[in-house]
């Protein structure tokens, strides 16, 4: 496989693809295996569509010249990204962790997109694919790269590094999220730090949330630039930080209203205001940007139904953000508050204490009403006023038809693979 000419061909292209239902004129497609298809059988159908040239890895699929037959399409896709990255020679940062990495991407995106032409990581392409397509997404025209990568075990963060080879590397948070996976707390937090061994490695810089002791002992050897509350130690000081229901974050002389629900975001937006100060962002670009971010895809969003006030944060959930979320809701001076929680998956043998922990963490909220869906839930319930389980979201979504949920402020959170967006619409 000669690289160097597949890249050469890549630059001709406008784009890539390994999806023929998203094909673009112009591009470049790549046909990967899945564990339902071959992919190999639509690179035909991807140069009708108007790809330019498509990598095969079975020769039986051979069309004519502006077919690129390889071994293994996956790991040519991989090696392309990584010979464009050095082609590119650009500034990028990586950013991992178990929560928030996502808003935090976007934040540090709209910040930095104020001085630089800036790319990131599109959705949560974090993983051993969709890091390749998004360093392959940065052009000449790219002067920062932001490139989110995201991991279920260890290893993982180590491998991604080696294709984005970033200048800079910020882990939001260590917490209990795929524990299955990890093998536990401990190894989150050593396939986590697998970024910061590559930056310590390659002399490169971290920037540390000083508030967080697990980030302070894990890049205490390293190059960095730091953000903490009222910390003298840190580059960034924080005078102040407030959530009700909005997070408002106070630095310097700036004080910044945000559009994000829940204490747990100041982090987010303290490190998008470091990452920007660090790179000479002007203060009122960054509270320019920062007031006129507004989350979506259900995270953290504030969704008005009827007479109901919603927080839907269905996106995702692991113990450690359950709790986080949890405990903003309880604090916020609101009468009527209902909270509405599903499954979180991929916790492997700690799934029934964890879920256990959720609902002892509640069981001295008498005044709130929690409504609890998913297997995992139902299967650790206990006996108690205001509690309610149901074992799959078919039966609450029954019950919600049956029993209408009006004048409320409701928290909903939940594992993806549950949905509870769905909640929304039966709600009044």
């Amino acid at each position: 496989m000669d690289i160097s000419y597949i890249h050469s061909l890549f630059l001709k292209c406008n784009s890539v693809s390994i999806d023929t239902r998203k094909i673009e004129a112009n591009s470049l497609f790549v046909a990967i295996k899945g564990e339902r298809f071959d992919a190999n059988t639509f690179a035909k159908d991807a140069l009708a569509k108007g790809a330019s040239f498509v990598i095969i890895d079975d020769e039986s699929f051979y069309i004519d010249q502006r077919t690129i037959l390889v071994q293994d399409s996956l790991f040519a896709l991989q090696e392309l990204a990584k010979f464009h990255r050095q082609y590119l020679k650009l500034p990028i940062i990586a950013l991992t962790g178990s929560n928030g990495k996502t808003t935090t991407k976007e934040l540090i995106q709209v910040v930095l997109s104020k001085k630089y032409n800036t790319k990131a990581t599109v959705g949560n392409l974090n993983n051993h694919i969709g890091v390749p397509l998004t360093l392959l997404s940065f052009n000449s025209e790219t002067e920062m790269g932001i490139v989110e990568m995201g991991a279920n075990h260890k290893k993982e963060i180590e491998f991604l590094c080696e294709l984005a080879k970033p200048d800079y590397g910020y882990v939001t948070n260590f917490g209990k999220a795929h524990l299955e996976g990890f093998g536990g707390a401990a190894g989150v937090i050593e396939g986590k730090s697998e970024l910061y061994h590559y930056l310590a490695n390659n002399d490169k810089l971290a920037f540390v949330n000083l508030e967080d002791p697990i980030q302070v002992e894990k890049s205490k050897n390293l190059r960095s630039y730091s953000f903490g509350l009222n910390n003298e130690k840190a580059d960034l000081q924080i005078k102040s930080i407030k959530a009700d229901p909005f997070v408002e974050v106070s630095y310097s002389d700036v004080t910044i209203v945000s559009h994000l629900i829940g204490l747990y975001n100041a982090n987010n937006l303290n490190a998008a205001i470091a990452i920007g100060k660090f790179f000479g962002v002007d203060d009122l670009a960054i509270k320019a940007a920062l007031e006129s971010y507004i989350p979506e895809n259900n995270r953290s969003q504030l969704v008005s139904k009827g007479t109901n006030q919603i927080i839907l944060d269905a996106y995702n959930a692991n113990p450690s953000s359950m709790a986080v979320a949890i405990e903003n809701f309880l604090q916020l001076e609101k009468p009527n508050k209902v909270i509405i929680l599903g499954d979180m998956f991929e916790l492997g043998n700690e799934s029934a204490n964890e879920h256990m922990e959720v609902i002892k963490l509640l069981s001295c909220e008498d005044a709130v009403n929690c409504f609890f869906v998913g297997r995992a839930f139902y299967a650790n319930q206990i006996s108690k006023p205001h509690f309610y389980f149901y074992e799959t979201f078919d039966a609450f979504s029954n019950f919600l038809k049956e029993t209408k949920i009006e004048d409320s402020t409701i928290l909903i959170k939940g594992s993806r693979g549950m949905a509870l967006e769905r909640t929304v619409e039966h709600l009044s």
